[in-house]
């Protein structure tokens, strides 16, 4: 606090006494002593490691620091928002689903890709990494779809649901309809590791009682069940 108090003096004494000094300056010299002193409060760096993380951030950043400099502070952060929100809403529509499979002589499912671990042909384990809805909700859908008609063999199908928050009505719609596809094609659909506030808002619904499966505590509690080993 007391630096504000020294520095908002200082700034009152030098608007007084140094303006004659400066009154006939230049616009563009004023202009150019602005710049350089902003400048220096504006760390570039941002953009590299924002480039090396991730490039969704780096459109985001880069676009608030031109359209700031451009167009003004308002214009710069209301575009940056924008961008934000429509990047998230892309990055969602196509939520990372993985593989999964049991690590040897462990309870732990990791993706197929990355690790060495145990499947089983008549076995689809899903593990979805996003909360589910409107905007995803079909992707998850055709997902399953594909899967299974090109897996050829799948009897059972289980959805591991431990990093969805969430599920709007959209993706419950969405899981009804998978629900109906397998069960024609006389395939269990199940989901395990459902977390506690999901749980509440699926027991509302009709899928629970129509579903053609289980919901199981946890994964591994899924695959002893099924798992012919």
């Amino acid at each position: 606090p007391a630096a504000g108090v020294f520095t908002a003096i200082g700034l009152a004494i030098a608007a007084v006494a140094l303006t004659p000094l400066v009154y006939y300056l230049p616009n563009a010299t004023l202009a150019a002593t602005i710049i350089v002193a902003v400048m220096s409060l504006v760390d570039f760096s941002i953009l590299k490691k924002t480039w090396t993380y991730s490039q969704s951030d780096f459109i985001a950043v880069a676009a608030t620091i031109i359209l700031t400099l451009g167009f003004g502070v308002e214009v710069g952060v209301a575009a940056g928002v924008g961008i934000s929100i429509i990047l998230h809403l892309y990055n969602t529509s196509v939520p990372h689903v993985a593989e999964v499979g049991l690590v040897p002589g462990t309870q732990h499912f990791r993706n197929i890709h990355r690790y060495d671990v145990e499947t089983d042909p008549a076995l689809l384990t899903l593990r979805v990494d996003e909360s589910l809805y409107f905007v995803n909700a079909r992707f998850l859908e055709d997902l399953v779809k594909h899967r299974v008609v090109d897996g050829g063999g799948v009897k059972n199908v289980i959805l591991m649901f431990s990093a969805v928050n969430e599920v709007d009505f959209s993706a419950l719609e969405s899981l009804e309809a998978i629900n109906e596809r397998l069960k024609s094609l006389n395939v269990g659909f199940h989901l395990s590791e459902v977390k506690g506030p999901v749980m509440d808002r699926l027991s509302r619904s009709r899928l629970i009682d129509e579903m053609n499966g289980k919901i199981f505590m946890s994964q591994y509690d899924a695959w002893t069940t099924f798992h012919k080993g």
